[in-house]
């Protein structure tokens, strides 16, 4: 079937001088030439080197631990356990600035003391003069354990006299969505189809392992440069250490990568607590092996849903029911299970509506956030779904998905949808672009699929989120924005001083910026939730405005005309009817240093604030907006091999306003290509809490000739509630893409796989299945 674009409602966008364009980002250079250092690459005279102990057993009393061996070796400087920690709480909710009350029974302990939880649990430290010494320190401990009772499925964890890892019954967190009148919805349904799919536990694989070094200063400050997405840990640092806040100075690198790895505090409090110790500086890094069996993965959920639908295709009533595996602790569990539940209809409307949803812990490796932040996982049973649906109809899967989509002023799951929902503009420009099948040829089938996908940005309003920048102009025209953005390769301080470049009229390489630090510069909130520039663009956006009003009114008078009559372009303030009557910026800042007049300004943008939700039936707003898009794939499988090779990839994605487009894209392909991963390739293979796949030699991930290039579509409807009408994408990129692949799978051998990764052995699986029901048919 050809697809044909839906032509795209009126958008009333302004040209802008800076911001929309493709412009190199302030951080290229440096990071192209290796001038931008990762946090390994840093290094302190008198350097000590650490290693963490860890638990090698997935559930276990710990009936002895004699360190006194590793303690005696020549050149190790300390080895902490429990007995030596100032306190053993270690904060794992909500991290930011937030100033809410953490949830009971969220925290989880430093170092073991008696019980260990997972493999990988940390146990003991120790620190060392050389990595060498350290390694080698780490056999000499002596632990024995007593074998505790372990659970590894989710739906065994939920059975009474489970073992229990989280009390009182291993469920972490759970919500619940009645709306309308779901009996009614099935009675009147003419098709009822219902589904169970199942999704892995995922590793981020970002560039750099966790790494950080930790130094105490002369005032008695503990300096930590760590890559991190949160430098607002800062105070649960400094609770750990037994410190005051003031005495943790958090400074992030610009490199390395998180994709929500690194928003939960990873090294920071092992590297603070060797150095208070020692009082040298010591550095932390994991090996790969370490990374992947030690910090948190994405979760793997069990979804199921029976949908009601008529002849005509349209959805009457759903149930659905959730379960993820939290593993041993509890981190962001909640509020990834709260973002499914948002998104697990998929942006469709459904007036009868039932969600059960749970978070269950077991004596897995913990699971907390991961780009996305539950929304893939629900977004792929929901698109299979309406798939197989579709399919069952003998309907086009976009036209079925049509009769169905949200649109503006629609309730979702929640809340009602206030910007554009351009599902079908996204949609059939996606399909538009993938074009005509390829043939089939042989043993080699050829299947084309898509998916849709919403997906918020911005934290939770209950958070009560802010985030603040200072925006200051310097004598000589150059302008200077300090806010603590953390930026681990993202680009969300590049888009910033576009903002701010737009606004001030400075050219972009006369910005510069200071960010990532939790005393030096405002702090900014988390580089979660696709947040940034929503927040802190608004931020800066709302700062340098006040200093443009600042500096309109002041040249008002030189130039003799009303500040609304004025403009600022090219470093100059100029009459937008005569721009040849300017003024020079730099003259203007003279003349506004020498009376006096302020020439920067500090500013907090507050999302909206809300009150939080009844979990007993999740209903009113909890985000502040939402991105939609679509994705369409093209895949060639090999029925004697199983190997699924995608072909063709298209991505359409409303981003509102593009700040720079060339970004944007380059957020929407990693986006495509990690979730393209996430497909056909990529899982721990956790047996029994221990993970398989320890090395990247078993943990497979796409590479430059697993995927094909991306085809971007940059929509923008101005209808965001960022900057310049900017929505996120940096999280929404990668939803659509795994439920887009097992749809074009699907339609290539006429059978649906429900389980992600979609591997050659379950393929081939699902071909002897089905010739088996062919021959019993």
């Amino acid at each position: 079937m050809k697809y044909k674009a839906k032509p795209l409602p009126p958008v009333n966008l302004p040209e802008l001088r800076v911001v929309g364009k493709p412009l190199r980002r302030v951080d290229a250079l440096g990071k192209s030439v290796g001038a931008t250092i990762y946090a390994d690459d840093f290094s302190l005279p008198g350097m000590l080197y650490a290693k963490v102990f860890r638990s090698t057993v997935p559930s276990a009393r710990i009936k002895r631990l004699d360190v006194s061996k590793a303690r005696a070796l020549p050149g190790v400087a300390c080895v902490i356990t429990h007995a030596e920690l100032p306190q053993a709480v270690l904060v794992t909710d909500m991290p930011g600035q937030t100033g809410q009350k953490r949830r009971a029974g969220s925290d989880a302990h430093v170092l073991a003391k008696d019980v260990v939880r997972f493999v990988g649990d940390p146990i003991a430290l120790v620190a060392a003069e050389t990595l060498d010494i350290a390694e080698k320190a780490l056999k000499l401990i002596e632990v024995e354990y007593e074998p505790l009772p372990a659970v590894f499925d989710p739906l065994e964890a939920m059975k009474p006299g489970a073992p229990i890892v989280t009390p009182p019954d291993n469920i972490v967190s759970k919500y619940k969505v009645r709306r309308g009148n779901v009996q009614a919805g099935f009675e009147a349904a003419d098709l009822i189809v219902e589904n169970t799919f199942n999704v892995q536990f995922v590793d981020h694989i970002y560039l750099e392992p966790e790494s950080g070094v930790a130094w105490v200063d002369d005032r008695g400050v503990v300096n930590i440069r760590v890559c991190t997405q949160v430098v607002e840990h800062f105070r649960s640092i400094a609770l750990a250490l037994g410190v005051p806040h003031n005495k943790v100075h958090i400074q992030g690198t610009m490199v390395g990568g998180g994709f929500g790895g690194k928003e939960d505090i990873t090294v920071e409090i092992f590297i603070g607590l060797l150095a208070l110790a020692t009082r040298r500086p010591v550095k932390l890094t994991y090996t790969r092996e370490e990374s992947i069996m030690a910090h948190s993965k994405r979760h793997p959920y069990v979804i199921t849903h029976r949908t009601g639908v008529t002849r005509d295709g349209r959805i009457t009533a759903a149930e659905i029911k959730l379960i993820a595996d939290s593993g041993a602790y509890v981190y962001l569990s909640p509020y990834v299970l709260l973002y499914s539940v948002g998104t697990a209809t998929g942006p469709y409307r459904v007036d009868n509506l039932s969600i059960d949803a749970y978070a269950v812990a077991t004596n897995q490796v913990f699971t907390s956030a991961f780009r996305g932040f539950g929304a893939p996982q629900a977004i792929f049973a929901a698109e299979c779904q309406m798939d197989d649906i579709a399919q069952k109809l003998g309907m086009d899967p976009y036209e079925f998905r049509c009769r169905n989509y949200l649109k503006t002023g629609d309730i979702g799951v929640n809340q009602q949808i206030k910007s554009a929902a351009w599902l079908e503009e996204t949609a059939s420009r996606a399909l538009e672009a993938l074009g005509e099948k390829t043939p089939a040829h042989g043993h080699i089938k050829v299947g084309q699929g898509f998916a849709s996908y919403m997906q918020s940005y911005g934290r939770i309003m209950w958070f009560h989120d802010t985030s603040q920048a200072w925006v200051g102009l310097e004598l000589d025209g150059t302008v200077v924005i300090r806010s603590g953005i953390p930026d681990l390769g993202a680009g969300q301080v590049s888009a910033v001083c576009q903002i701010a470049s737009e606004l001030l009229g400075v050219p972009l390489d006369k910005v510069q910026i200071y960010h990532t630090d939790s005393a030096l510069t405002p702090l900014a909130g988390t580089s979660t939730a696709t947040r940034q520039l929503y927040m802190s663009g608004n931020a800066v956006h709302q700062a340098a405005s006040n200093l443009r009003k600042v500096l309109l009114e002041r040249a008002s008078k030189d130039l003799e005309e009303d500040p609304a009559n004025l403009d600022m372009a090219d470093s100059k303030v100029f009459v937008k009817s005569n721009p040849e009557h300017f003024m020079p910026l730099t003259e203007l800042l003279a003349k506004c240093a020498s009376e006096g007049i302020h020439l920067s300004n500090l500013a907090i943008f507050r999302a909206p604030f809300t009150s939080p939700i009844d979990p007993e039936n999740v209903q009113g707003d909890i985000w502040p907006d939402f991105t939609f898009g679509a994705m369409a794939v093209e895949v060639a499988v090999d029925t004697e091999t199983g190997e699924v090779t995608v072909l063709k990839s298209v991505a359409c994605h409303d981003v509102g306003r593009a700040v720079n487009p060339k970004a944007v894209a380059g957020q929407i392909e990693g986006g495509a290509v990690q979730g393209i991963g996430y497909a056909l390739m990529e899982d721990c293979m956790i047996k029994e809490g221990y993970i398989q796949a320890q090395t990247l030699s078993e943990y497979l991930i796409p590479t430059a000739v697993d995927v094909p290039k991306t085809k971007v579509i940059i929509l923008e409807s101005g209808t965001g509630v960022g900057p310049f009408g900017a929505k996120g994408v940096g999280e929404p990129a990668i939803t659509p893409a795994a439920p887009a692949v097992a749809n074009a799978v699907s339609n290539a051998i006429g059978v649906r796989i429900k389980s992600l990764p979609i591997t050659p052995e379950k393929v081939l699986e699902a071909l002897e299945s089905l010739k088996q029901k062919e021959k019993v048919g």
